[in-house]
């Protein structure tokens, strides 16, 4: 649930060039080419973006998994605490983010022309752009915290089926294999 929570903010930062851009391409737009779209990311500053979304994720997962761990295990230890919270902090560091934004770009290429992409750049180096980049962290930061509580009663809600399914199966009395009846003999 965690994991989801960041990819959907990384995905969420990563997507936001798209809002800043009405206009659909038109067929006879040039394709965006490589350069064009790590052009945008620079000015986007998302190495920056994302280290920074990743920092704040980092605190807020730390938070939910001690909250969770207290609930579910309340006789955990401040050293199981502080491991679950030394494997966050290694797999944010771990995060390739160079790979990330570099499977992006064909993506970006398929949805968006070298005119949407020079525009999308133009506009995030403008003032509103920079201050929309410097914002996105706190905004993305604050609508997770805004939408937690309704996402972890969804997530435990879907929990406690799918263990109620699994209860039940386990319940289930082992059939024996199917057998067809024997058909009447006629005389």
């Amino acid at each position: 649930m965690k994991l989801r929570c960041f990819c959907l903010a990384i995905a969420f930062l990563i997507t936001t060039p798209a809002f800043a851009q009405q206009s659909a391409p038109s067929p006879a737009d040039a394709p965006a080419a490589k350069d064009d779209i790590q052009h945008l990311f620079e000015v986007m500053q998302i190495h920056q973006q994302m280290r920074q979304v990743m920092d704040a994720m980092m605190k807020q997962q730390s938070a939910m998994i001690h909250e969770t761990l207290k609930e579910r295990y309340p006789q955990t230890s401040a050293e199981r605490i502080a491991r679950a919270d030394q494997m966050i902090a290694e797999t944010m560091k771990d995060m390739p983010m160079d790979a990330i934004l570099d499977d992006m770009i064909p993506i970006y290429q398929r949805h968006f022309s070298k005119a949407d992409i020079d525009a999308m750049s133009t506009f995030y180096a403008s003032p509103t752009g920079q201050k929309m980049m410097r914002e996105m962290p706190a905004l993305t930061s604050e609508s997770m915290q805004a939408s937690y509580a309704r996402i972890q009663k969804q997530m435990d809600a879907m929990t406690k089926r799918a263990e109620q399914i699994v209860k039940e199966d386990q319940e289930k009395p082992k059939s024996a294999p199917a057998t067809t009846p024997a058909s009447p003999q006629k005389n």
